[in-house]
């Protein structure tokens, strides 16, 4: 067979190949962690007389019969007889090759779902071939692949790699996962090794229990996940002490006359405990010499920016610059006004101020705004992903606070800690998130971070009724909104499209906007989405802050930030098709202020009439908690790890084999094993890192 090389994806590569390397498949190792998604069992033949129906099996047979049928519609029927009993082949889709190798008179094996019906036995599209050659001795890896790759070229290129990978053993004596297998030999109980895992995987024995393959429970997939977490643990546990061998700048506040204690003073409320528990933790990080990289969380409505904003004071105190980043214009210009409110008037006393940074801005006054930044004149930056970009030129940034830091690519983050570099620093991170990390996530993907977390909510925040109504009870809704906004209230109302999906048959938010502009006369009734001009969407804002404005119409753009105390009802349309976490932020809106507050989940069943199972676990654990770290918990359990940390950005899966969820034992050996492995090992961990992760460990640091 010739040797595939993924690697040539010029001008004369072949589609296959070009596909390789677009699922990654570049490397030998790639290809053998390249594990089937599933089996299909090719060693074995059934008698057709004795397949149970509805089974998938594998018959062989002589053709008796091949002919093109054109009613009801244009197929090929072909009967295959194997002494025991017939079957009838269907192809509703087939070319000249089909007919060839399926002519009277050949033995052909064929596989697929068996049926009976009036007409007997029957299969519909089975896989086929000549009956040549021995049975396979193992069972048929079917693997996860794209069009332009084919089943047989992706097994012929992992069976190659495999003849050819080098996989000596990264885990030393002694600190070998867990897991063992039993050898008949000697009846011993002995650790798989890592290439009879891989082996075994992509080609297992037919009596092996498929159920233990499919769930991953086999001890040869345990191994592959007790490695695949180790080196996870190594590089960020490399990550770590590497960044504590960095320098960053030294912030420490300047006695009773510093800013942030001016700001304590200013501020028209007081902190809560959380608040200032957190806090301390900060100042204490950044007045080190070593790079602070701490998450806050803290559930919707906590008070992180408050917690950042006494933690930039300290830092342009120390004469330095401080960088708040936020993933949407609306809420960096929430931010802005809070801190341009709090920090503004005690800026202008040191000849310092605030500067903005979006990409709508217009020419002079980002010109202007970058000569602030670059000559240190602006001692605090706020804004989107534009403060990352080449041209912004910091004069000394010291710390860096990401808002919403999971909706950030991994990249992003990167480029942002080398705003310092000319200086030969590294600045602080501070990252802040309203979504809760699970515990069992923060021990796997933050184990090189430290988490704050604000588990209070200050004083005055009213707790929020969710109800869960169909939508054909959708009219009691509005008139629920008319009733609230003639009490003096505000509502948001919630779509998750903008326009018109034929695939999901979603209202859109200006037919809402247009039904509830009918149904609500007298009512001013607002649009807001994510394609109106900047401007547009800070005019429609400033109408519903002000109170002029009753019902606000909205796509997932007021997700996060949005501070409106007299808006006490929220409804959410076709609230099964958003996550968990998602919904738990759209209900923050709302409960801001001394009135009573609702969330009302307005959900879909289709034409099914029912809710599917995934949804109505979403929408049950919504109305059954207010919890932002139950609902956190719930949310992984539905959709895996990913939406809580910009996998989708980065572009990569966090984990391929492992499962938080099931997997704790293996990940609490990787935690424990890595630092022994480092201290003791330090090649051999190089050496798996490089293995499982390749450039990827990049991303595991930021």
């Amino acid at each position: 067979m010739p040797r595939p090389n993924p690697s040539s994806s010029g001008p004369a590569a072949s589609p296959a190949r070009q596909a390789l390397v677009k699922l990654g498949l570049t490397r030998d190792i790639d290809l053998a962690l390249h594990l089937p998604l599933r089996y299909e069992d090719e060693t074995r033949i059934t008698p057709i007389k004795s397949a149970r129906d509805g089974s998938t099996v594998q018959i062989e047979g002589e053709v008796t019969a091949s002919e093109i049928q054109m009613r009801p519609r244009r197929q090929l029927v072909v009967t295959l007889d194997d002494g025991s009993g017939t079957c009838e082949l269907r192809f509703f889709s087939f070319y000249p090759s089909h007919q060839k190798t399926l002519a009277v008179g050949t033995r052909v094996r064929a596989r697929g779902e068996i049926k009976g019906g009036f007409w007997g036995r029957q299969m519909l599209h089975p896989a086929f071939r000549k009956a040549e050659g021995e049975l396979p001795a193992a069972l048929t890896p079917v693997y996860p692949t794209v069009a332009q790759l084919p089943q047989a070229y992706l097994r012929r290129a992992i069976a190659s790699a495999l003849t050819r990978v080098d996989l000596p053993e990264t885990l030393p004596p002694g600190l070998e996962p867990p897991l063992a297998r039993f050898d008949r030999q000697n009846g011993l109980q002995r650790p798989w090794s890592l290439r009879e895992a891989l082996f075994f995987l992509h080609h297992p024995a037919p009596d092996v229990a498929l159920a233990t393959l499919e769930d991953h429970s086999h001890p040869a997939w345990q191994r592959l996940k007790a490695e695949e977490l180790l080196a996870q643990q190594l590089s960020q546990l490399t990550a770590k002490r590497a960044r504590d061998r960095l320098r960053a700048p030294q912030l420490r506040a300047a006695g009773e006359t510093a800013l942030h204690e001016q700001l304590l003073a200013a501020l028209p409320f007081q902190l809560t405990a959380a608040q200032r528990s957190v806090g301390e933790e900060i100042a204490r990080d950044i007045a080190a010499s070593r790079p602070m990289h701490r998450l806050l969380q803290g559930d919707v409505g906590s008070g992180k920016t408050v917690v950042a904003a006494l933690a930039a004071a300290v830092c342009m105190d120390a004469g330095w610059q401080c960088a708040l980043m936020a993933p949407t214009e609306i809420l960096a210009e929430q931010h802005f006004a809070k801190l341009i409110g709090w920090l503004e008037p005690l800026l202008a006393a040191r000849d310092k101020r605030v500067a903005w940074l979006a990409g709508g801005q217009k020419k002079k006054e980002r010109a202007a705004m970058l000569e602030a930044v670059a000559s240190g004149e602006a001692a605090l930056v706020v804004g989107t992903h534009a403060v990352i970009q080449e041209q912004v030129r910091f004069h000394n940034l010291a710390l860096a606070v990401v808002d919403e830091q999971h909706r950030f690519g991994v990249a992003q983050r990167l480029e942002l800690r080398k705003k310092l570099a000319h200086l030969g620093l590294e600045p602080h991170m501070l990252m802040m998130s309203a979504t809760p990390i699970p515990r069992t996530l923060a021990m796997t993907y933050y184990a090189d971070l430290d988490v704050s977390t604000i588990d209070e909510l200050p004083p005055g925040r009213t707790p929020i009724v969710t109800k869960l109504i169909a939508d054909s009870r959708k009219d009691e809704v509005v008139e629920r909104i008319g009733a609230q906004v003639a009490a003096g209230r505000q509502v948001y109302w919630v779509c998750p499209l903008i326009e018109e999906s034929a695939a999901l048959d979603l209202s859109n938010a200006t037919a809402t906007h247009v039904e509830l502009s009918e149904a609500l006369p007298g009512v001013s009734v607002g649009l807001l989405h994510s394609r109106m001009p900047a401007a547009e969407k800070k005019a429609v804002m400033e109408e519903f802050k002000s109170g002029r404005m009753g019902v606000l119409v909205s796509t997932t753009v007021i997700e996060v930030g949005v501070d409106v105390p007299n808006a006490s009802l929220m409804v959410i349309e076709h609230a099964e098709r958003f996550g968990l976490s998602q919904l738990h932020q759209l209900r923050g809106r709302v409960g801001r202020g001394a009135a009573a507050s609702a969330c009302v989940l307005l959900y879909s069943t289709g034409d099914s009439g029912r809710l599917g199972e995934t949804a109505r676990d979403r929408l049950k654990a919504m109305a059954e908690t207010t919890d932002g770290f139950e609902i956190a918990r719930r949310d992984l359990e539905i959709r895996g790890p990913g939406e809580f940390l910009g996998a989708r950005q980065s572009g990569d899966a966090l984990l391929r084999f492992a499962d938080l969820a099931t997997d704790t034992l293996l990940l609490a050996w990787a935690r424990e094993t890595a630092p022994r492995m480092l201290d003791g090992h330090p090649q051999l961990a190089a050496r798996h890192v490089e293995r499982w992760l390749g450039g990827k460990a990049d991303y595991l640091k930021a």
